[in-house]
């Protein structure tokens, strides 16, 4: 699909500086730009890149001022990085916009759908399950019995939902990613063998939502996981039964949360954490890469470290730590 820079000033409330006609149907970066491509500026680091790029459009700010003669038509916007971003939101709507059910897929008669849906080749719609409009669900997904997915999500190859998940809209379950599976729940016996306890609860995702790929939210015990609206998960993530993690929350790949530990509001928690079960983390609090969470948190701390500590406790014992053998030499010298 094309557009030319006029149309896309439009979408972008910018101004044309070149030729409005130019049309550009691809997006690359701006030093590996080519015609027809549509591009950005927005760190001055690779402001030289602007008179060498053979891209046909670029998104500039509107306080950039060319010292050199260009190649490229100009888009001056408030926010070039911003605006960008917004190209993107747009370009990726539009490429992903199918509607239909393809064939083979199975989809039962109890179940309902909404308008503008797709449902692609090779998918399963359980029984009862309702599907609201606009919402795109990609070959080789699985959708359980009794599960809701809410306008404009989109479910793509290969996730797995199960029975009785609720999905709010406006969602991304990316590609493996699998909701409602069994949570972690066994009690052992006296011969030393272990019992499995059936997990009957669900999981609940609310609004703007987005699960990375091969990431696995149990389902409950009983009652539900919850994850709040806002919340982003990245590829490959852990979050057990019972969890519940709070709005806007951010959690980066490989990290694990152990069952029934309550995560709140606007947290930042880094790539391989291991959080503790039946803990409290509270709001706005950081955890950096690789920590280990085994206590409850208060809001608007910052961790590091594994059992995990204060982050300025951390770093100061940390210079110690590097200084360790020239501190224990220096001891054996004076002891002697």
């Amino acid at each position: 699909m094309k557009f030319t820079a006029q149309q896309i000033a439009g979408i972008l409330e910018g101004d044309v500086v070149g030729n409005p006609d130019i049309e550009v149907s691809k997006l690359a970066k701006i030093e590996e730009g080519f015609e027809g491509a549509l591009t950005f500026l927005a760190n001055p680091k690779y402001t030289p890149h602007i008179y060498t790029t053979e891209a046909s459009i670029t998104i500039v700010n509107k306080t950039f001022e060319p010292e050199n003669g260009l190649k490229t038509t100009l888009i001056k916007v408030d926010d070039a990085y911003l605006a960008f971003s917004k190209i993107l939101e747009y370009y990726d709507s539009v490429k992903g916009n199918k509607v239909g059910v393809e064939q083979p897929s199975f989809i039962s008669d109890s179940s309902k759908y909404g308008e503008d849906v797709y449902i692609g080749a090779f998918s399963y719609i359980g029984e009862h399950v309702v599907i609201g409009k606009n919402v795109k669900i990609f070959p080789n997904a699985y959708v359980g019995d009794n599960t809701t997915i809410d306008d404009n999500t989109i479910v793509f190859s290969g996730a797995k939902i199960y029975s009785e998940t609720i999905i709010g809209k406006n969602c991304v379950i990316n590609a493996g990613a699998i909701i409602g599976a069994d949570g972690f729940g066994f009690a052992p016996n006296e011969d030393g063998s272990y019992s499995k306890i059936p997990q009957i609860g669900n999981v609940i995702i609310e609004d703007f939502v987005d699960v990375g790929a091969a990431t696995t939210i149990d389902r409950a015990t009983l009652g539900s996981t919850i994850i709040r609206a806002g919340v982003k998960l990245d590829n490959q993530i852990q979050i057990a039964h019972n969890v519940e993690i709070g709005n806007n929350t951010v959690i980066a790949a490989q990290t694990g949360v152990a069952g029934s530990t309550k995560i709140g509001k606007n947290c930042q928690i880094g790539g391989q954490v291991g959080i503790a079960g039946h803990i409290t983390i509270g709001n706005n609090v950081r955890i950096q890469a690789q920590s280990g969470i085994g206590r409850n948190v208060k809001d608007n701390e910052i961790l590091q470290g594994s059992p995990a500590i204060k982050l300025s406790d951390y770093n100061k014992a940390y210079v110690h730590f590097k200084n360790l053998p020239t501190i224990v030499k220096n001891i054996n010298d004076l002891e002697k």
